[in-house]
């Protein structure tokens, strides 16, 4: 892009800034919300805790298989217009859900009209950050709307556990449908970038649902089901999981859908996706960082709180409280780096956030014992929020500024897509392996344990065979003793489920560290030039190539 077509930074920057950021923030809001919330939630609507899992499943699967459209419509109809009209669809998804009066309502409002309404805002936000904002300052712009969106994940236990708790995890919903007013308000403060009248690629769009649809969905069901071998009381197809079938059957149809997309632009026709988007050095650099970045938060995301709930047993708003630190550095970072060093080599940024991270994770590790407290986690959450944060401060100006702004609305559905699938496996891998780890330790040292009964044993085994549930001492010990066994047993399978839970606990976040140092071979493509600087040698490549 040409110096003389290059946005500059409006006199009402910061304004615009914090209704992107706002926007951010609501988007990702909600799961962390729902997730403390369940057993409340289930309760109020006269489900079960398996009903609202489906909701939280169903949220994420219409956002990330709506994601590549979202952002080619944003393309077409403008990309104000798309974050206005996501923003009025959001609000009426979280106005239905906060008078929904059972499940089905809620999975109409909350999981499909504020998914819809998600896939048109996300990618939206991407674009509008870069008509807003010049080059120079777009690195700062995206670092402070990315971590709004990860402090939404780090904040939501403590905001729902505090409303759920004191209120009503409704109020969370009504409060949503008042900041999109507010939103709405400003909307017009924020410049656009012109319309690119086209239509759109129905069959690319079916296409794209399908194969991302189904990964998605077979990812967020591998816990249930098994990745490759079924699960006790899991379907089977043909011998093995559903699983596999689905991510394999998704690979497929992601396969024919770019080739369609390749056969239409080689027709002149319009593309969902301009296929040589994905042959940019750069940007494929950007999206692959940006999937490894949501694989490790989600696994932290999802590890961390399991400690501290219900290792620690500390309650949500207690368990707020202790990640709030990773926050507070994550906002500091991702805000501080471009002032403090604008003209950052990105590469390098990138790689020290990694090693953060990394550092954090393995601090954690060695700080889990069983006489761990609360306090173990301080370091840890401060080490991975200044990682995450150097991230997020690069990434989005990386990726952006790879193509023309007129491409920005597609780089947008790219990148969501990528942050959702690495969000979507992130947790579901270290939660297999965090549940596998426990119920290996947990069965084999019953079984090999000579103080506890043969009959107890056979129990155990029965009952136990589809997996052990990780679940807090006090959870265990009543359990058990609703099922008669006798108080010698009891003491002797608490003290080994917590032995189990502490190693399964560490098993889980020594493969997240293990994501992290792997995600340190792909930053070779990231520039080593800040974009949108003078010293700026490394000129975006082309979106065709020769």
């Amino acid at each position: 892009m040409s110096a003389s077509n290059a946005p500059t930074v409006r006199s009402g920057a910061s304004l615009v800034l914090a209704v992107l950021a706002a926007g951010q923030f609501l988007m990702t809001l909600d799961s962390s919300v729902m997730n403390v919330s369940m057993a409340t939630v289930a309760s109020d609507l006269g489900t079960t805790i398996s009903g609202i899992q489906t909701a939280i499943t169903l949220y994420t699967l219409v956002m990330a298989t709506l994601m590549i459209t979202g952002g080619k419509l944003g393309t077409i109809l403008g990309r104000k217009r798309a974050f206005g009209i996501g923003l009025v669809i959001y609000a009426a998804g979280s106005g239905l859900t906060a008078v929904a009066p059972n499940l089905g309502v809620l999975l109409l409002g909350w999981s499909v009209l504020e998914g819809v309404g998600a896939s048109l805002i996300m990618p939206a936000i991407v674009a509008l950050v870069a008509a807003n904002f010049a080059p120079a300052q777009r690195s700062g712009a995206y670092g402070l709307v990315a971590a709004a969106g990860a402090m939404a994940v780090a904040a939501g236990p403590l905001i729902g556990g505090t409303v759920t708790t004191f209120a009503s995890w409704r109020y969370v919903f009504a409060g949503e449908v008042v900041i999109v007013a507010v939103i709405l308000v400003f909307l017009k403060r924020i410049a656009d970038v012109p319309a690119t009248p086209g239509k759109l690629d129905l069959v690319g769009s079916l296409l794209s649902i399908a194969g991302l649809g189904s990964i998605v969905f077979g990812v967020l069901r591998s816990s249930e089901w098994g990745w490759v071998e079924s699960k006790p009381g899991a379907p089977s197809w043909f011998g093995v999981s559903p699983t596999i079938w689905l991510i394999v059957g998704g690979l497929v149809i992601v396969y024919f859908f770019l080739s369609w997309e390749r056969s239409r632009e080689r027709r002149g026709a319009a593309a969902l996706l301009r296929t040589e988007l994905l042959s940019n050095r750069q940007l494929a650099g950007g999206l692959s960082m940006f999937f490894s970045q949501y694989l490790v938060q989600a696994g932290v995301f999802f590890a961390v709180p399991l400690f501290l709930s219900v290792v620690l047993q500390l309650n949500a708003l207690q368990t707020g409280l202790r990640i709030f630190p990773l926050s507070v550095a994550l906002l500091l970072a991702a805000g501080g780096i471009p002032k403090i060093a604008p003209r950052a080599n990105p590469r390098r940024v990138v790689r020290l956030g990694l090693f953060s991270l990394l550092a954090g994770i393995l601090v954690l590790v060695a700080g889990m014992d069983p006489g761990a407290n609360a306090a173990v986690v301080a370091i840890p959450m401060l080490l991975i929020g200044a990682g995450l944060g150097a991230l997020s401060s690069q990434l989005g100006n990386v990726t952006v500024s790879a193509v023309p702004d007129s491409e920005s609305a597609e780089v947008g559905g790219l990148q969501n897509t990528a942050t959702n699938l690495g969000a979507s496996l992130g947790t579901a891998l270290i939660g297999s392996v965090l549940l596998a780890s426990l119920s290996t330790a947990v069965t084999s040292e019953i079984q090999s344990n000579p103080s506890i009964p043969s009959s107890v044993k056979t129990q155990a085994s029965t009952e136990l065979v589809s997996g052990v549930p990780f679940i807090s001492d006090t959870q265990l010990r009543s359990a058990l003793e609703k099922a008669n066994v006798p108080p010698a047993s009891i003491d002797t399978i608490v003290s080994i489920n917590a032995d189990a839970r502490l190693g399964a606990l560490q098993n889980a976040f020594g493969v997240t560290a293990l994501l992290a140092a792997g995600a340190l071979l792909l930053t070779g493509r990231i520039p080593r030039r800040q974009p949108g600087t003078e010293e700026d040698e490394e000129t975006p490549e082309p979106a065709t190539t020769s």
